[in-house]
């Protein structure tokens, strides 16, 4: 009987392992499958403070409704039900530097060929928000010498209720930073986030709230469609087409 119960353990194990077996393998071949690589990058408002999954979710509700075939990408993963694929770079609390100090380890491993950039908030309120430009010029230098091919889409950010005179002179440096990278060559546009929303689109003065969030899946949605190929086509009689580099038109101001 011993024997007998060794041999039914023994059964059950291997089916448990070749079950986990098939668990597996199918689970990497449906990420390895995904569609078009896009990262969100950036911060909290990237990773959806006070909202689980932010902008994220609306724009992935907007991808579905129009037929693309994305597959958001990175070491980050937070979101609701309702968010079909939950990966994300977006760190809580961290800064230009220290988003361009990994950058290019993820890019590496996650090849995007779109990414979208919101950062800057965290370096408003820090010692030094007079050098950011500076800092987001390298951080994009990095960006384009690391993934050459892909388009980065960099945002204004959004607005700070107790910084908005600190926020807008940070973003009124954007369009000359962007269109510098554009004059060598590079795939990086313009997107105007800042004037997307409102303070009263703020939870608490910083993040969005809901309502705010799904502003900035508009944008977002909107700078991408102006980019064929940056987040696929539609069917396949739609081609990507060819690479764009006209940034898109942003009045940093209002």
């Amino acid at each position: 009987m011993t024997r007998i119960r060794r041999l039914i353990t023994s059964s059950i194990a291997l089916a448990s392992l070749i079950i986990a077996l098939i668990t597996t393998t199918g689970a990497a071949h449906a990420a390895s499958a995904g569609g078009v690589r896009v990262m969100p990058l950036g911060d909290s408002i990237t990773d959806g403070y006070n909202v689980p999954g932010g902008y994220r979710v609306d724009l992935w509700q907007k991808f579905v409704a129009g037929g693309r075939n994305v597959d958001f990408v990175g070491s980050m993963s937070n979101g609701p039900s309702s968010l079909g694929d939950r990966d994300h770079e977006g760190h809580s609390g961290w800064t230009i530097s220290q988003i361009d100090n990994n950058v290019v380890n993820w890019l590496r491993t996650y090849t995007p060929r779109t990414v979208l950039l919101h950062i800057g908030t965290n370096d408003m309120y820090g010692n030094d928000p007079a050098g950011a430009p500076a800092r987001l010029s390298t951080l994009l230098d990095h960006i384009t010498a690391t993934a050459p091919n892909a388009d980065v889409f960099v945002a204004t950010i959004v607005p700070i209720s107790f910084a908005d005179s600190t926020v807008r002179t940070f973003n009124a440096a954007i369009p000359a930073i962007v269109q510098s990278k554009v004059n060598a060559g590079k795939h990086v546009h313009l997107v105007d986030m800042y004037r997307a929303l409102t303070t009263a689109d703020l939870a608490d003065g910083v993040h969005p709230n809901a309502g705010g969030y799904s502003k900035m899946a508009n944008v977002w949605y909107s700078a991408l469609l102006s980019v064929p190929g940056s987040m696929g086509a539609r069917g396949p009689a739609q081609a990507e087409g060819a690479h764009h580099r006209t940034a898109v038109a942003v009045r940093p101001s209002r």
